[in-house]
């Protein structure tokens, strides 16, 4: 694994078309609830086993809901012999939850661990997670 990526970030390679591959992590029926634009989905329960759908990337993000699963399935995708020796392999900090307060909302992700009154409304349309 190479780093961890912002959500900010990811965003932005997205935007500019950029060959970024987006795994989410989660099992199939949270992915189908809502996810990254353009991301596919591999559950982590099944990565080793569907890992060669990645033959040839040169770069991977890896998004789970928190940020921390995602951090040992880029372990996992930076281990695979089917990548280009100088693929980027990278972990999405803060997982979806960052995603959803600091890219979707047009703002930072809160680091205090409060919440405001808006972020505490996940059953708008605007929370798919």
């Amino acid at each position: 694994m190479d780093a961890e990526i912002s959500p900010e970030e990811v965003s932005k390679l997205l935007d500019a078309g950029a060959d970024v591959r987006v795994v989410d992590i989660r099992p199939e029926a949270e992915f189908e609830r809502g996810h990254i634009p353009d991301s596919e989905n591999i559950p982590f329960h099944a990565l080793a086993d569907e890992i060669d759908r990645l033959d040839g990337a040169d770069r991977v993000v890896t998004v789970c809901p928190h940020g921390q699963a995602s951090v040992q399935a880029a372990r996992l995708v930076a281990s695979y012999e089917g990548l280009p020796d100088d693929a980027r392999i990278e972990s999405m900090a803060g997982g979806l939850e960052a995603w959803e307060y600091g890219v979707e909302s047009g703002g930072e992700a809160e680091s205090s661990g409060e919440s405001s009154e808006e972020d505490t409304d996940s059953d708008g349309p605007e929370a798919p997670f």
